[in-house]
């Protein structure tokens, strides 16, 4: 079963494999990410400080956040392999954050395949391309090469 997935994955190598649908990052979902992470820093939960005194208009999203939301991105848009058992998330080799996302704007993931690797008779390492999209936005929030790993029987 991974020999398949492995060659029907390399066939798809540079080519886009995923496209999420959008999401709003409102102001609700940022307080409770700072809330969480114990990061309220006042650019990500304070609007009326956000407006007066940042470039931005209002609050911010973390980065990590917005990093945070490949994980609804793969879901919606990745399927298992026929014997695939699970995915894991192996990790990144590059992370740029470009572009920051505002409260009220809506993201998406954009997935193309990088490369596969065989690792064992169980691992297919995939390393997919993620840019996360701002509507409306040329520049997006961000890119970064992801890792993930599909385990099979």
């Amino acid at each position: 079963m991974i020999e398949k997935a492995a060659a029907a994955q390399t066939a798809r190598i540079g080519t886009q494999t995923g496209l999420s649908d959008w999401v709003t990052i409102d102001q609700a979902r940022i307080d409770v990410f700072a809330e969480i992470t114990d990061d309220p820093q006042w650019i990500h939960t304070d609007p009326v400080r956000a407006a007066a005194e940042t470039p931005f208009g209002g609050t911010i999203a973390h980065g990590f956040l917005t990093l945070s939301m490949a994980s609804k991105f793969a879901i919606e848009t990745f399927t298992k392999f026929d014997g695939q058992t699970m995915g894991i998330n192996y990790g990144f080799n590059k992370v740029r954050f470009l572009s920051p996302v505002l409260s009220g704007d809506r993201i998406r993931g954009r997935f193309k395949l990088n490369s596969v690797l065989q690792k064992s008779a169980t691992q297919l390492l995939q390393e997919h391309e993620l840019t996360i999209e701002i509507e409306g936005k040329e520049t997006p929030a961000l890119i970064c090469q992801w890792l993930g790993m599909a385990v099979f029987d």
